[in-house]
């Protein structure tokens, strides 16, 4: 199968398939008589399993070691296993900061609605104290 059909079958562009392949998700295949790249059907398999880990949130680095351990039988369970375990632990981490900075931007969006006396915004507060031609006041900005 040439690039632009793997490619095509697998939902990405030759450029992604020419990347994993530099970079050793994608096995490298060999050329035909007329120097096109000869690929097995199996690519397109590969790369749809290095895409669909990429959804889950999986690193490229994370997936060649999922490849690696996909060849390798239901031995390589307990390893994939703990590899999720940590990517859902990376994940509740990165919900909680967003979680976070939405309520403080949800915070500062509320003030708007008040009175301009009973606003609280900490960077136009710092805005209006800062003199001409001063880059930063020290304040709770620090």
């Amino acid at each position: 199968m040439r690039t632009s059909e793997v490619a095509r079958r697998a939902g990405v562009n030759v450029q992604t398939l020419r990347y994993y392949e530099r970079r050793g998700l994608v096995a490298q295949p060999p050329r035909s008589s007329s120097g096109y790249r000869a690929y097995p059907s199996t690519a397109v398999r590969t790369i749809r399993f290095i895409k669909r880990a990429q959804s889950l949130g999986f690193t490229l680095d994370e997936i060649e070691e999922l490849l690696e351990l996909a060849v390798g039988g239901p031995e390589g369970c307990d390893t994939v296993r703990e590899m999720a375990g940590d990517r859902i632990v990376d994940l509740d981490r990165r919900i909680a900061a967003l979680t976070g900075m939405r309520a403080a931007l949800a915070r500062l969006v509320d003030t708007c609605e008040m009175p301009l006396e009973r606003r609280e915004c900490p960077i136009l507060h710092e805005i209006d104290l800062a003199q001409p031609g001063e880059a930063h006041v020290g304040s709770e900005l620090d």
